[in-house]
């Protein structure tokens, strides 16, 4: 019989007993190979794009693959979160998680819908109407609720009719240019999602 040293049979039994409890907690290494063989066929040759997580403001980072299809379409294959970012090192909540089906969710709505005064139901209409009514309701709320002097007679000239609230996504670029538009036209109820 070969004489085994304690050092020798620690390790023998060690591994053993790492092996017997990985296949008692059912994990298969075939399997877990296997997940990660299609996972690399799948995106393999996509194009990898960054983007930032819509959601809130904690701005976590996102990787977004993509492949154009025959038909010259971009098709959107996986989105998961960027193991390079220091804000959230590869991991999303459960919203950002979801954050593929913004764009592939068959319940999207893929152009403005607009329900007129009285009517029971939304159409569908084009972008330049909607831009146009909304510019034309921000005018006539404006005339309407627009205040030149106070009940002092001070210069104070702001609406009050109108409430401003910027998104989470905005960049610190963009939170400013709105807040300057806002004020531009005399807002003072102005609200950031991203102040937390």
């Amino acid at each position: 019989m070969p004489t085994i040293t304690r050092r020798e049979f620690l390790k023998v039994g060690g591994a053993g007993a790492g092996a017997l409890a990985v296949s008692g907690l059912g994990f298969d290494v075939a399997l877990a190979e296997s997940t990660k063989v299609k996972q690399s066929l799948r995106i393999a040759g996509a194009k990898e794009s960054h983007s930032i997580c819509p959601y809130c403001a904690v701005g976590c980072s996102l990787v977004a693959y993509t492949r154009q299809t025959s038909d010259g379409k971009t098709q959107l294959l996986q989105i998961e979160g960027d193991p390079d970012s220091p804000v959230n090192e590869g991991r999303l909540c459960p919203k950002g998680a979801t954050a593929m089906q913004l764009a592939t969710s068959p319940r999207r709505v893929g152009s403005p819908l607009y329900r007129a005064s009285g009517a029971t139901g939304w159409k569908s209409v084009s972008w330049d109407f909607m831009l146009d009514k909304i510019a034309n309701n921000i005018k006539s709320s404006r005339d309407a609720t627009f205040v030149a002097t106070d009940g002092n007679g001070n210069s104070v000239n702001r609406c009050e009719g109108i409430a401003f609230a910027g998104g989470a996504a905005f960049s610190s670029e963009e939170g400013y240019f709105a807040t300057k538009l806002m004020r531009g036209l005399g807002l003072v109820h102005l609200e950031q999602q991203a102040r937390v």
